[in-house]
């Protein structure tokens, strides 16, 4: 990587002190303020749902009352489901990560529609502050994150006001894919092609695109629903000639490629790391890159795996069970391709790298589940029993968050100009892994022998498991309370990072200041060879 030394230096203050009134944010235009402002948002709400998962887990402590009853518990665990999904991991990685570093990775100043990209951030804003308001102000929401009819036809909560928040936010999503696909279409620097870009654009590409064309079923679903309670048109509810399980068709075909929506940028994470802390060559690039395609493509085909016991036809079953299976073909693409580029690699176990081999050991599990779940007669038995849960959070939390809090540590310095503490960093770490296995792994087990998921009691039988699982939710949620804590004292008081701490080649490292001034670059960056060229030996 290059840059022309005779161009313009531009503006040389840094994005953090160039007007650091309230005011200069919350007006800004700046794709990295933008990027921070998400991060900040999402990571407040990740912190709200996750002390009501340790809420719910407390409950579970025994199989009757403990802390509280069961109209609360439901209201609680829809409001974790909800926020955790729609507030924090959907808009996470690529609202937050990618618009901080897509401009950066591609070498431009800033995204194609700087000021689009600061609307979808209120729009989400927005959505997001109507949904939570009217669960706490009013009578709370009790259907569960996914708002199944026929109940959320009946329920008498805050169920209009809560999906046209979810509405909102759907509107934002689609604002930022459409920006992200214009910049990395129009806005790469001189000599990058599609196959020097970074593999974070390119799964950050393949996010956008599912985005855009997604998002708008799960808004039409739910103006649907909003439609159904108030204007009673009979769609899902069969007092009236509708289908409830139609609401589920419509539902999962937006939320199974919201999945990827979900791990995708995780896995773009990832793809940057490992050759970074191995040392090597990334393995595989165009078969990593293509796969993000692959795996865009195929998600929309598979959401009827869902309901293989909603009464389906066998034939629709035995199609859905196929292209289930088949969407693990890419997925194990990329797995393979990051152990290969470990090995024989010249391994540095620095916080981002033990997070990204956390990734893999975990979300490997989640994927092969995935698989067991995805054959007939095992979903009989194991739908809507905690074995699901297990599966979906080692997944999601298994492989997303290990996934951003891995890219939070290794870009932490190019966003703040500051070092975390490493050591502090490892122990936090090992506190989040170890505890998140002693969290879920239990409720594999009792899943496979029959606890059902949403109950609020429990035969006493599942009672040892669900106390071993509510243990690891304390270590876990200590381990992340203890990670935002320095990693936010870093943000101030850590050592000074140098320019590129890691010895990266991507441009954000090689040409862009840590932190990078207000316009990025010094001049216009040029691309003249690929971003993994790394030695095998550490330098």
């Amino acid at each position: 990587m290059a840059h022309d030394a005779s161009a313009s230096h531009g503006h040389d203050v840094d994005y953090l002190n160039d007007g650091k009134t309230v005011w200069s944010w919350l007006s800004t235009i700046d794709h990295k303020r933008i990027g921070i402002m998400y991060l900040v948002t999402v990571l407040i709400f990740f912190g709200v749902a996750g002390l009501l998962a340790i809420g719910i887990r407390l409950e579970h402590w025994g199989p009757t009352r403990t802390i509280m009853g069961p109209d609360t518990y439901n209201k609680v665990f829809t409001l974790h489901g909800a926020i955790m999904v729609f507030m924090f991991i959907i808009p996470a990685i690529p609202s937050a990560l990618g618009n901080f570093l897509l401009p950066l990775m591609l070498g431009a100043k800033d995204v194609a529609f700087p000021r689009l990209n600061l609307f979808s951030y209120y729009v989400f804003l927005f959505g997001a502050t109507l949904a939570v308001v009217a669960i706490l102000a009013g009578q709370g929401v009790d259907t569960g994150w996914t708002f199944y009819t026929p109940y959320s036809i009946k329920s008498q909560t805050g169920v209009i006001l809560t999906v046209l928040g979810a509405f909102i936010m759907g509107m934002s999503s689609i604002l930022t894919g459409l920006n992200f696909i214009a910049t990395i279409h129009k806005l790469r620097a001189p000599g990058m092609t599609f196959h020097r870009m970074p593999l974070f654009v390119w799964a950050t590409y393949a996010t956008s695109i599912i985005q855009v064309l997604a998002t708008p079923v799960i808004g039409i679903t739910l103006l649907l629903l909003v439609a159904e309670r108030v204007l009673k048109v009979g769609i899902f509810d069969p007092a009236l000639g509708g289908d409830p399980v139609l609401f589920q068709h419509f539902f999962w075909f937006y939320s199974h490629p919201a999945v990827y929506i979900m791990i995708l940028p995780g896995m773009g994470i990832i793809s940057e790391i490992m050759p970074v802390f191995s040392r090597k060559p990334i393995f595989g690039y165009r078969a990593i890159a293509y796969s993000s395609l692959a795996i865009a493509a195929i998600s929309f085909l598979v959401w009827g795996h869902h309901m293989f016991v909603s009464g389906q036809s066998d034939f629709s079953n035995i199609i859905f069970s196929f292209l289930t299976v088949l969407v693990a073909v890419p997925t194990a693409i990329k797995v393979f391709n990051w152990l290969s580029t470990m090995y024989k690699g010249s391994i540095k176990l620095d916080v981002p790298m033990l997070y990204a081999l956390a990734f893999l050991f975990l979300f490997t599990i989640g994927g092969l589940t995935g698989i067991f779940l995805a054959a007939l007669s095992i979903d009989v038995h194991l739908h809507d029993t905690y074995f699901i849960v297990a599966h979906f959070h080692y997944v999601m939390m298994g492989g997303t968050v290990m996934a951003l809090f891995g890219g939070l540590h290794y870009w932490w310095p190019k966003f703040f100009g500051r070092m975390y503490p490493e050591k502090l960093g490892r122990f936090a770490w090992a506190l989040v892994f170890f505890g998140f296995n002693l969290l879920f792994l239990p409720q594999f087990y009792i899943g496979g022998k029959g606890m059902p998921r949403r109950y609020y009691n429990y035969d006493p039988v599942y009672t040892l498991g669900h106390q071993v699982s509510t243990i690891g939710s304390l270590m876990v949620g200590f381990g992340l309370m203890l990670t935002l804590g320095y990693l936010f004292w870093a943000a101030k008081k850590g050592q000074k990072a140098t320019q590129n701490p890691w010895g990266a080649k991507t441009l954000e490292w090689t040409d862009a200041a840590s932190p990078p001034i207000t316009h990025n670059f010094h001049g216009q960056p040029t691309v003249d060879n690929w971003p993994y060229e790394y030695k095998s030996e550490r330098v």
